[in-house]
């Protein structure tokens, strides 16, 4: 399938799902200039799991299937390492860096001074989130930074939030770009977070996501250099020039 870049940018949210089954050709001004594709899972089988590798990639396999939900749940319960569960797959976190850190606890900063004695609350990882885009298909991630609307409302007997976050941020690095650009926009925008940042401090951008039933309603592209504003939250401004 061939499209314009302008469609690709007015309706991103449904050419990710059409890529799944098809790549998308982008022409801009009559020149062929990109190809969106599907992500592929390029570890391989071992011994039953699959090999470790990082955050991008799968961590786990179950003899060339995708893990169950339960099968998620008891790997998780019987290890000390962090991992998120995606459409079957298992992500190993890795230990974030040090420019990641200061970028994190730069925006949590700013989203806790501004969120103070508003209703909703700036919540930080490790914090499970628990995601379903419909009744059989449960994922698991951990959203560097979330704000949460609805804590009193829906925290369960076991203290685990059981809703779904307002905003999501997520702060990439070289091995996460496929999965936190295309696997988690499309997972974030399929169960209900209104608004998703994904944070680049290779190239010092932040791409802010506005999405309304389960589509992309607006986005843009910031510089470190601007001043980086929510679509959702009026007034919430965010500044990252001296990162």
């Amino acid at each position: 399938m061939i499209v314009t870049s302008t469609d690709i940018k007015n309706n991103f949210g449904k050419y990710i799902r059409l890529a799944a089954k098809e790549d998308i050709i982008i022409s801009k001004n009559g020149k062929i200039v990109g190809k969106l594709v599907a992500y592929q899972d390029s570890s391989e089988d071992i011994g039953g799991y699959g090999d470790i590798l990082n955050d991008g990639t799968p961590a786990y396999s179950y003899h060339g299937h995708r893990v169950t939900y339960e099968e998620f749940l008891e790997i998780s319960a019987n290890s000390e390492e962090r991992y998120e569960y995606i459409d079957g797959e298992i992500y190993l976190l890795a230990s974030p860096k040090t420019t990641h850190q200061r970028i994190l606890t730069k925006m949590f900063g700013t989203f806790y001074n501004w969120f103070e004695g508003k209703k909703c609350t700036p919540m930080t990882a490790p914090y499970d989130i628990t995601l379903q885009r419909n009744e059989s298909s449960k994922n698991v991630v951990q959203p560097d930074l979330m704000v949460i609307c609805d804590l009193d409302e829906k925290l369960g007997d076991d203290d685990y939030y059981k809703g779904v976050p307002t905003l999501a941020v997520e702060i990439i690095s070289a091995s996460t770009k496929s999965k936190d650009y295309v696997r988690k926009l499309d997972l974030y925008m399929s169960c209900g977070v209104s608004e998703y940042w994904v944070v680049n401090p290779e190239n010092r951008e932040v791409q802010v996501y506005l999405f309304k039933d389960r589509d992309i309603l607006n986005n843009k592209t910031y510089s470190f250099n601007d001043d980086i504003k929510s679509f959702y939250f009026e007034g919430l401004v965010l500044s990252l020039r001296d990162y």
